[in-house]
């Protein structure tokens, strides 16, 4: 059977050094809590990773589609999408992805005299399903911005700003009550509002209507009248522009190749996600991308 650590197509991988550590450590911001090692990674096929020994960090694994399995005190669970795991050190372990349906993942590895306050009580997966409060994208936010930061760890105002964004990211899966707690206190949202809200939580997938109107509980036809009325247009075009919008953010502000934004929101053909920007934004993603960099350097100030 093959078996790989790392290696993937698309993944994002970016770690610091254990001399760079010793000397960071010396900050409490640092060693109070932080990361070593964090990464995305896209169908992560034959992805393997064996314990045997445990480890001197707790690692974080989140689902995000397809699935994958991990053994821990002689007993296996299966991680599945939208479902998130924290495993502790000092524990050995075992994980992998399904060999059918390889699971795409965010995680990283963090250490720190801080880091058992962000432990489970159990092995057991746990579910960050979509839904009206679930917050998903902002946390997905939040670990680019981590991501960002940390892969300039070389420079350590760098470094100490992604350790204080860890604590609200680990805390967002912790502390999960009070992190969707926040969408509980601003009243009532309207039916297209709430409708909204779903399709940002679920903008990496392929929503139809009728999943729409489920998600809901109407039929097709009647939840399209209701959002046709708030909004004055139809829910899957609006949900397809949503995509444009993100898309141009990724194409504006990370290095993303444009296969990989075109995956990350859901479309299997390249081609068909250019074709799809175009119509709606007018140029190619490619284009887009040129000229906003271009309009940014006109605003560095030599």
């Amino acid at each position: 059977m093959i078996k790989i650590k790392e290696g993937f197509k698309n993944e994002r991988v970016v770690s610091v050094s254990e001399k760079l550590l010793e000397e960071y450590r010396k900050d409490p911001l640092v060693r109070n809590l932080y990361i070593r090692k964090i990464s995305y990674f896209p169908q992560a096929r034959f992805h393997f990773i064996q314990k045997a020994d445990g480890c001197d960090y707790a690692m974080l694994i989140y689902c995000i589609d397809g699935k994958g399995w991990y053994e821990i005190n002689g007993q296996t669970y299966i991680l599945r999408k939208n479902e998130f795991v924290i495993l502790p050190s000092d524990t050995p372990y075992t994980f992998g992805a399904s060999s059918r349906n390889p699971w795409s993942i965010y995680w990283l590895h963090f250490q720190g005299t801080q880091a058992h306050r962000f432990l489970p009580s159990g092995y057991a997966p746990q579910p960050l399903q979509p839904g009206d409060d679930s917050r998903i994208q902002d946390r997905l936010r939040l670990f680019d911005e981590i991501f960002h930061n940390f892969s300039m760890n070389y420079r350590k105002e760098y470094m100490l700003y992604s350790c204080l964004c860890l604590y609200q990211f680990l805390g967002s899966f912790t502390f999960l009550k009070p992190y969707r707690n926040i969408t509980s206190t601003m009243g009532s949202p309207s039916f297209a509002h709430r409708v909204i809200r779903f399709m940002h939580e679920n903008v990496q997938n392929n929503l139809t209507l009728s999943q729409l109107a489920a998600q809901f509980k109407y039929s097709p036809s009647h939840f399209s009248d209701m959002f046709r009325q708030e909004i004055g247009g139809s829910p899957i075009h609006y949900f397809i522009q949503l995509k444009m919008q993100k898309a141009c953010q990724l194409l504006e502000f990370s290095e993303l190749k444009i296969n990989e934004i075109s995956q990350s929101l859901g479309f299997e053909d390249p081609a068909y996600f250019s074709r799809t920007f175009s119509k709606i934004i007018g140029i190619p993603p490619s284009l887009y991308r040129t000229q906003e960099n271009q309009r940014r350097q006109l605003h560095i100030v030599p």
